[in-house]
């Protein structure tokens, strides 16, 4: 799609109830309101178009820079474009989206989030500990103790935070805490330490979820998946390994149905004139064919 189709589209697709909404949740005019499910739509018709994203994102519309975040490719920035792209932002909602789908995606989000959460601006700031916790979830590589060091920070100043960063950080915390076992009992040490962390939240139903109840019920909903599956594969391994048994059973009978005598006393009669049925004590017995190994459950 053409830069100047989007547009139109997008201001096609806004309705002033969603602007209301957002509005309320932080986003910043100018605003179409494109629900969120218009937009997945859109993104799946466009997918991957940085310099549609580029041009999208310096229109300064809110549901334009909602499009450009989500097909931009993090691989296309520099640490300077996207600071670039974090420069004057106001809104949650969109720092939110470009940490989610560019910053944490990125060769150098680690550099990215220490030089954020450093900062004394409120939204730098939310968007370093935001990229904290998208690391937490999504990095693998990185080590237990750079989670461990960033609990201490927010420990030592998440009171002392302005509103919207003190909000992600209460989220970082959440996030290490359910990377692992480790980092779960670190992350609760520290939101017992922390306590209450109040946010405001503006004109909005939304509520500071309380980080320790919200770690133990991440780890509670979480199911044994993983061990269950040895556990079943190993219970079916003697069903598997009786069908060799009953069929090493069946050979000897099938064995002493060859009586050694039978065959010359057969060609003694046929000298004798012709050809007599073997009686039937001496005809082979067929065994019933043994049942197939039961089926694992």
């Amino acid at each position: 799609m053409h830069f100047t189709e989007v547009m139109r589209e997008l201001e096609r697709l806004g309705t002033e109830q969603n602007r209301r909404v957002y509005l309320r949740h932080g986003a910043t005019e100018p605003l179409f309101g494109v629900s969120f499910a218009h937009m997945n739509a859109l993104e799946k018709r466009i997918k991957r178009d940085h310099e549609l994203a580029e041009a999208l994102w310096a229109t300064g519309n809110s549901d334009a820079r909602t499009l450009a975040a989500a097909i931009a490719d993090p691989g296309r920035f520099t640490r300077d474009q996207l600071d670039a792209w974090l420069d004057g932002l106001r809104s949650p909602i969109l720092i939110d989206l470009v940490v989610k789908r560019i910053a944490v995606k990125t060769p150098f989000a680690r550099e990215a989030m220490a030089r954020w959460t450093a900062s004394d601006d409120e939204w730098i700031g939310r968007a370093g500990w935001k990229l904290c916790g998208a690391l937490a979830e999504e990095d693998p590589s990185l080590p237990d103790s750079l989670f461990e060091e960033r609990l201490e920070a927010i420990e030592a100043s998440i009171h002392r935070a302005k509103n919207r960063a003190r909000d992600a950080m209460n989220g970082a915390v959440i996030s290490i805490g359910a990377r692992n076992e480790p980092l779960r009992g670190k992350a609760l040490t520290a939101a017992r330490r922390i306590g209450w962390v109040e946010v405001d939240h503006g004109e909005t139903s939304c509520k500071t979820p309380d980080a320790s109840a919200h770690i133990q019920k991440l780890w509670a909903g979480r199911k044994p998946a993983a061990a269950a599956k040895p556990a079943r594969a190993a219970a079916a391994k003697p069903a598997k390994a009786a069908a060799p048994a009953r069929a090493a059973a069946v050979k000897p009978a099938a064995a002493a149905v060859k009586p050694a005598a039978a065959a010359p006393a057969r060609a003694t009669k046929a000298r004798r004139g012709g050809e007599e049925a073997a009686p039937a004590a001496d005809r082979p017995k067929r065994d019933a064919s043994p049942r197939a190994a039961p089926r694992r459950g």
